[in-house]
C-alpha cells in the first residue's frame, strides 16, 4: 500500500549491510526491505550495498532475497522486488584488510557524486558479536564515521544483541564503539520494542487514567514477563554454546519490556526522557545475591547436548527470575522474568498482577502471537450462588488494523534511518542491566548442580519455590 500522510518521511540514505548473506539479514532484514519497499516508505534514489568477504554476483543476492521472501505472509511484491534490485550492489571486503575500506568509501563518495546530493549512511552490522570492534575500529580509521565528504549526511551505526557478554565485554564494547562513533550515532538494536504491543504500553498506561493510577504497588503485586518458544536452537549451535538464554533474551529483550512497564512515566514521551525514566527503573533494581536458588532457575531442554555434541554442556536454554526495586513506588511488587525454548507453546506477553487474587484480575500485553491486550475479571455468575467466574476481555491488533505483512525491523530499518532513537537501547541500560544480572554469571561459573533437565515441548522447570524473602 502507498505511504499515508502520517508515514515517516525519509531522506535517501545509503544503507550498508555487513553479512548479507548471513542468517539474521536472510529472515528479518531483507524481507522488511522487501515490504518497505512494497509500501512506499524507502525514497527513490536509495542504495543498498551488501558487504560480503566473499565474491557474489546481483543475481546471485537477488536470488536469496527472493528465497527469503518464501514465508512472506504477503507474497512477493515483484515491483517493490524490481526496485531493490536497482538500489541493491555488492561489495567483496576483507573485515581486516585496510585497501578494503578505503575502496568501500570510495564507492560511497561515487554513489553521492552521481546522485548530486550527500546521503545519510547507516551501517548495520548484521554479523557475529565477536567481531563488531574489529569492524567499528576499521570504520573510523578510514573516516567511515563522518558521513560523506562535505560533512552533511550523517554516519550511524546499527548493532544486534547481545551487547556483550558480561559487564566487562560490554563496557568495552561501549568503550570501543563509542571511541570511533558518537552515541546519537549509535543504534543498539532490540526488536521487541518495535513490535507495536511494546510500542502502545507507555501510551496505554499515559491515555488509560483507570489503569494508570493505580500503577504502583499498593495495587500491583507481580508483573511477570514471559518469553516461550517451542522450537529448540535449530542452527543455531556456535552461537547458542556460547550465549544462553539468560545473554540471548533476558539481559536484552526481556529487561528493556520490563523498564517500559513499571518506569516512572515521564512528562513527554521524546527519547530523551523515556530512555532517563528506563534507566532509572533499572538501576533500582536489586541484584540476585544470598541465596541465588530462591531467586534464580535454570534449566536446559532434554536433548540439548545431543544437539550440541556436547555432554558436558551447562548452557541453560530456559531461566526464570524475581527481582525487586529498592524504589518505594514498588516496595514490595516482585518482577519476574522468565524465557525458555522446546517449550509447549511460542508466545510473548507481559502479565501484571493486580491484589492478592492470584492469577486473576490481571491485565496482559500480548506481544506474540496475535498481538493485543487483556483484561481478566471476577464476574458473579447468574443465580443463587453468588459465585464468582473468571471473565476474559480481549483486545486484538488484527481485529481492528491491518497488520499483515508488518515485522518489528520494519519498524527497526526506519527508525535507524531517520535517526530515532526511541526504540533502541542506551549503553546506560545495557550496563544497568549487566550489573543486575552479573552475580548470577559468576554463581553459575561456579556451579552446576542447580541446572534442570526438561523435557522437549513440556511446561518447563518449576518455578514456584521462587521468592523474594532476601533482604535489602
Amino acid at each position: 500500500m502507498p505511504a499515508s500522510d502520517n508515514t515517516p518521511s525519509l531522506q535517501p540514505s545509503i544503507l550498508v549491510i555487513f553479512g548479507i548473506t548471513g542468517d539474521l539479514s536472510r529472515r528479518k532484514v531483507l524481507p522488511a526491505l522487501h515490504n518497505l519497499c512494497r509500501d512506499g516508505l524507502i525514497p527513490d534514489n536509495t542504495k543498498i550495498i551488501g558487504i560480503s568477504r566473499r565474491e557474489v554476483s546481483h543475481d546471485e543476492i537477488m536470488g536469496i532475497i527472493k528465497d527469503s521472501l518464501a514465508a512472506n505472509p504477503s507474497g512477493i511484491d515483484q515491483a517493490a522486488l524490481d526496485r531493490l534490485a536497482a538500489w541493491t550492489s555488492m561489495f567483496k571486503l576483507d573485515p581486516v584488510s585496510d585497501a578494503d575500506y578505503e575502496s568501500l568509501k570510495a564507492k560511497l563518495n561515487q554513489i553521492e557524486t552521481e546522485s548530486g546530493r550527500c546521503m545519510d549512511r547507516l551501517f548495520y552490522l548484521s554479523i557475529p558479536p565477536q567481531v563488531y570492534a574489529p569492524i567499528i575500529d576499521k570504520l573510523g580509521q578510514h573516516g567511515l564515521n563522518q558521513g560523506c565528504d562535505h560533512q552533511l549526511g550523517q554516519a550511524r551505526i546499527m548493532i544486534e544483541k547481545p551487547f556483550g557478554y558480561d559487564v566487562s565485554t560490554a563496557e568495552k564494547l561501549i568503550s570501543d564503539t563509542n571511541r570511533v562513533f558518537r552515541e546519537e550515532q549509535i543504534f543498539r538494536i532490540d526488536h521487541y520494542l518495535a513490535k507495536e504491543t511494546a510500542q502502545n504500553i507507555l501510551k496505554f498506561r499515559r491515555h488509560n487514567p483507570v489503569f494508570s493510577k493505580q500503577w504502583n504497588s499498593r495495587h500491583i503485586k507481580r508483573i511477570h514477563v514471559i518469553a516461550k518458544e517451542s522450537i529448540g536452537i535449530e542452527n543455531r549451535v556456535a552461537f547458542y554454546e556460547s550465549v544462553g538464554a539468560m545473554r540471548d533474551l533476558v539481559q536484552s529483550h526481556l529487561m528493556q519490556l520490563l523498564a517500559l512497564t513499571a518506569m516512572d512515566m515521564p512528562e513527554h514521551l521524546s527519547s530523551d526522557e523515556v530512555h532517563a525514566s528506563k534507566h532509572r527503573f533499572l538501576d533500582s533494581l536489586i541484584p540476585p545475591h544470598g541465596d541465588v536458588l530462591k531467586q534464580v532457575v535454570r534449566g536446559q531442554y532434554d536433548s540439548y547436548r545431543q544437539e550440541v555434541n556436547n555432554p558436558a554442556s551447562n548452557t541453560e536454554t530456559f531461566v526464570s527470575l524475581v527481582l525487586k526495586s529498592s524504589d518505594p513506588n514498588w516496595h514490595g511488587t516482585e518482577f519476574q522474568l522468565t524465557t525458555g525454548k522446546s517449550l509447549d507453546e511460542k508466545l510473548t506477553k507481559i502479565i501484571v498482577y493486580y491484589g492478592e487474587g492470584g492469577d486473576t484480575n490481571a491485565l496482559t500485553f500480548r506481544i506474540q502471537p496475535d498481538e493485543g491486550i487483556d483484561v481478566n475479571l471476577l464476574i458473579e455468575e447468574p443465580g443463587y450462588t453468588n459465585a464468582l467466574q473468571e471473565v476474559k476481555m480481549n483486545f486484538s491488533y488484527s481485529q481492528y488494523f491491518d497488520t499483515s505483512g508488518h515485522d518489528a525491523y520494519e519498524r527497526v530499518l526506519v527508525d535507524g534511518m531517520r535517526g530515532d532513537h526511541l526504540l533502541f537501547a542506551t549503553k546506560s541500560e545495557v550496563m544497568a542491566a549487566w550489573r543486575l544480572l552479573q552475580p548470577v554469571f559468576d554463581y553459575w561459573h561456579n556451579h552446576s548442580q542447580d541446572l534442570v533437565i526438561y523435557p522437549n515441548n513440556g511446561p518447563g522447570p518449576s518455578t514456584t519455590h521462587l521468592n523474594l524473602s532476601y533482604n535489602n
